[in-house]
């Protein structure tokens, strides 16, 4: 068994059970993988792929395992490379970080800044994605770390360390009747159209309990991923927002009131996440220090 046959193996499951589309992953041709995947079945007595004639649909019982185990090796072989790495040069490498949209346009911009002067030989690379997305990109060691508010505390395999709090604002044109109020009530905000995050993102989910709990229906007319698509909506009189208080930028968002709702809403903390068997190299635990550092000092700063 060969750690290139199971990379096809893992490639092979990652990419729809497509064997061209694992080859360009891994930059190799059609028929190398094919051979890695055919050798190790052989190698190992059993099947582990369903088919559909000649095409691969998917994993039998004993493939699903071998999968596991092989996503396990991979990683033990990448830490002992980091082992490695470490000692021959501290300060260089690549960081593949995981993220919403509003943590990497809102959040990372100055842990980033602080990062890249102390480690200016280490590559960051940046992917966007969900909440679930991110947790996968974890486990399956896609990303060096996952950075969200949900469902990284949910998975087992992951190491989750809180980083930060923050809780929701309320941002409407000046003139907006809702700014009347001194002190906003949930009542409140239900007499108008609401703009905020889509389910699963940025505490929608924590945000619809809190008026279900007081048999409450907002209105909500418009729901993203993206705070910056929630602020044009709200600039285009559709609505009201509620947003991540972290979120709203007062030198740049002066056409737009806030106020603030925590006293309506829980308080929601960013976690950043990564597999528990996972090697740290030195500037992947400085990283996790700036960001804990910085983001709980712009969540003191907001609340």
């Amino acid at each position: 068994m060969e750690l290139r046959q199971l990379n096809s193996l893992i490639a092979l499951a990652e990419n729809g059970f497509s064997v061209s589309r694992a080859a360009q992953k891994l930059h190799l041709v059609q028929p190398a993988v094919s051979q890695h995947l055919k050798q190790l079945e052989q190698e190992l007595g059993t099947r582990l792929f369903r088919r559909n004639g000649k095409r691969l649909t998917g994993l039998t019982e004993s493939g699903e395992r071998v999968l596991h185990y092989a996503r396990n090796i991979i990683t033990d072989t990448s830490n002992i490379l980091a082992v490695g790495q470490e000692h021959v040069s501290e300060e260089k490498g690549v960081l593949r970080i995981g993220t919403t949209h509003t943590q990497a346009r809102y959040v990372l911009p100055p842990i980033v800044r602080h990062f890249s002067e102390a480690y200016p030989a280490v590559e960051l690379q940046m992917l966007e994605g969900t909440p679930r997305e991110l947790v996968d990109m974890a486990k399956e060691n896609k990303v060096d770390f996952a950075i969200c508010t949900e469902a990284l505390g949910e998975h087992p395999a992951l190491l989750a360390i809180p980083c930060n709090r923050w809780n929701r604002c309320l941002i409407a044109p000046k003139a907006h009747p809702v700014l009347a109020q001194k002190r906003v009530t949930l009542k409140a905000l239900c007499r108008y159209p609401i703009i905020t995050y889509v389910a699963g993102f940025t505490g929608r989910d924590h945000l619809t309990e809190t008026f279900g709990k007081e048999d409450l229906n907002p209105h909500v007319v418009l729901s993203a991923t993206d705070t910056d698509v929630i602020k044009t909506y709200v600039r285009e009189g559709m609505g009201i927002g509620i947003i991540a208080d972290l979120a709203y930028e007062r030198e740049k968002d002066t056409d737009l009131a806030m106020r603030d709702l925590s006293h309506l809403f829980p308080w929601e903390v960013t976690k950043i996440g990564y597999r528990r068997d996972k090697y740290l190299r030195t500037y992947q635990q400085r990283f996790i220090d700036f960001f804990q550092e910085i983001s709980g000092r712009m969540g003191q700063a907001a609340g």
